[in-house]
């Protein structure tokens, strides 16, 4: 019985870390990994918004960086690809 209870804190500290790996960081991990595909795809002709809620059809796209155009006077915005929030229509379901 003494070895049982001696044991218990270390326990209890291994099953901590296993909840704080599944419940925070694997889900953190994912939606990071998932938001890099959604960076990687972009493309030409994308409809998204951005954090700050501005939302406008990608122009171009560089390394870090893209053109959107914003309004049908076709004002144009240069943005850091990171600060894109969601893509709201894909360029090839715009073409449909």
């Amino acid at each position: 019985m003494q070895g049982l209870s001696s044991a218990l804190p270390i326990i209890l500290l291994v099953v901590m870390v296993a909840f704080l790996y599944f419940f925070m960081i694997r889900p953190q991990k994912k939606q990071e990994r998932e938001f890099n595909n959604m960076l990687n795809d972009l493309q030409p002709g994308d409809e998204i918004t951005t954090k700050g809620g501005i939302i406008g059809k990608i122009v171009s796209i560089k390394e870090e960086t893209m053109v959107i155009e914003t309004t049908r006077d076709r004002t144009k915005i240069r943005l850091l690809k990171s600060s894109v929030a969601k893509v709201d229509v894909k360029a090839e379901d715009a073409e449909d």
